[in-house]
């Protein structure tokens, strides 16, 4: 029976260039000398070092551990274990790969060559074990969402009245085709990983695995798998169908609302590589310590993707894929989405899903001028929010803060699609962010001038409250012992 599909407002056609790295097969990446594990590589808190310098880790072993005494499955955190096996060198601020460029705390792994793994412990007959059980071990296997935005996987799974699991394999941003390869590779993996999925959530009425019709090739290994629970569905190649609220609605024709997550809707979206690193974790027994990378672009002469260790420095994979001379700009995501880098001396973390690699200007036309806005519209009509793209923009540039959020700055998901059409050139994303810093910001200030208020004035009515009980702790002792008389 064909599956009925809906469609959200706005959205692009881009042009691909998936055909640059999807036609070879995922290939291991080189062992690195050393890695550089970030100990904040999710969305949430960061994690603490249980290693010392000097330490020799094994594979697999819990190095920076979440905080309250380990239970990482009650936290907005989520456990990092070394991705070989050697000895720590350093626990040190180096470079990550972050919007703001800063230098975070990291854990340094000089490997020994051998990749030993410490002993693993699966659980081969997760069906028989209750929710609770998987989603504890889906937590110190320490997987988060591996489509960019890490969420730590374990809370999504705490969810309760889910009735639609819904397998994101949507990859829409151009370049990338990690997601593609491993659903043309793995694709009993990643059905069984969305049975493992559904069974932590309680047992999820439907389970889908929804992927663009551009993977014809994917779409033919999923369908070749022998299983009757897991419904595979193309939906129309459409920039940006992967988005979560997007994908929700093409599949399902609801909506979420303002500051509502898909769980309120009775569904639970995961990705591709996630479903994997939890099947991985569950019946193998291994905790995240690799993924699957696209390394693409004009900047190198054989784009491909790696199965590659966390930690490993970029430079290593531009390398191993055949670096060209003058490297112009170097980006981790998607052209629209994605994130540019001042150097391939970075770390790939937990959320590096592609490297782009350009030395010609591939990406970004920077000789293209910005010019003044002629409210053609051309934003709101490809804005997949339905947001009002100019109107966040005067606001945005006037510093109007109030009327940002009350046009709903904050809903907008930053894909880039109003900049993309744009005839002025406008860097539209970009005011937008400094926007949502800026309130971001204020809402900090003020929250602790609320607290700072708050402390004050407490501290008066202590001291006014300590001085009421002295005064009545004197009068009932002149009571008690009145003065003698003369």
């Amino acid at each position: 029976m064909k599956q009925f599909l809906w469609r959200f407002h706005g959205g692009l056609h881009l042009e691909g260039r998936k055909e640059l790295s999807n036609q070879v097969p995922i290939r291991p990446a080189p062992l690195p000398n050393y890695l550089i594990l970030p100990l904040l590589q999710h969305i949430g808190e960061p994690t603490e070092p249980v290693v010392q310098i000097g330490d020799r880790v094994l594979k697999g072993q819990i190095i920076a551990h979440c905080h309250s005494n380990h239970d990482c499955s009650l936290l907005m955190s989520s456990p990092i274990h070394a991705s070989s096996s050697g000895t720590v060198t350093a626990i040190e601020p180096r470079p990550v790969p972050h919007a703001s460029g800063y230098s975070a705390t990291c854990i340094i792994i000089e490997t020994d060559g051998t990749d030993t793994w410490m002993p693993l412990q699966p659980l081969p007959h997760y069906s028989q074990m209750s929710p609770e059980t998987v989603r504890r071990h889906v937590a110190m296997a320490g997987i988060v969402g591996l489509g960019g935005a890490g969420f730590p996987a374990h809370l999504k799974l705490k969810s309760t009245g889910i009735e639609t699991l819904i397998i994101n394999g949507a990859e829409c941003e151009p370049y990338i085709t990690c997601d593609d390869r491993l659903m043309q590779e793995f694709p009993q993996q990643i059905i069984e990983g969305a049975l493992i999925l559904s069974h932590a959530l309680g047992g999820a009425k439907r389970c889908i695995i929804a992927l663009e019709d551009n993977k014809p090739h994917a779409f033919h290994a999923l369908t070749q798998v022998p299983q009757t629970q897991v419904e595979i569905i193309k939906v129309p190649t459409l920039y940006p169908t992967g988005g979560e609220r997007q994908l929700i609605k093409v599949l399902t024709d609801k909506e979420l609302g303002r500051s509502r997550i898909p769980s309120d809707l009775g569904i639970v979206v995961q990705n591709v590589e996630t479903t994997r690193a939890v099947y991985r974790a569950v019946l193998k027994g291994r905790p995240l310590v690799s993924r699957v990378v696209t390394v693409t672009g004009n900047g190198i002469e054989r784009p491909q993707n790696f199965e590659v260790l966390l930690g490993t420095p970029i430079s290593l994979l531009l390398d191993a894929c055949g670096r060209k001379t003058g490297l112009d700009q170097l980006i981790m995501g998607g052209p629209m989405m994605g994130l540019s880098l001042p150097t391939d001396e970075l770390p790939v973390i937990k959320t590096s899903n592609c490297f782009i690699a350009s030395n010609t200007g591939e990406l970004v036309n920077n000789s293209l001028p910005t010019m003044p806005c002629i409210r053609c519209g051309s934003c709101a009509e490809a804005c997949p929010i339905n947001l009002l793209p100019q109107q966040l923009y005067w606001f945005s540039k006037g510093k109007d803060f109030t009327k940002l959020k009350q046009y709903h700055l904050f809903d907008c998901i930053e894909c880039g699609c109003c900049a993309y059409v744009c005839p002025s050139h406008i860097p539209l994303v970009n005011y937008y962010r400094y926007a949502k810093a800026h309130i971001r910001t204020q809402e900090r200030e003020r929250k602790k001038a609320d607290q700072a208020l708050q402390r004050h004035e407490f501290k008066l009515f202590r001291l006014a409250r300590e001085k009421t009980e002295r005064r009545l702790r004197h009068q009932a002792a002149a009571q008690k012992n009145p003065p003698e008389g003369n």
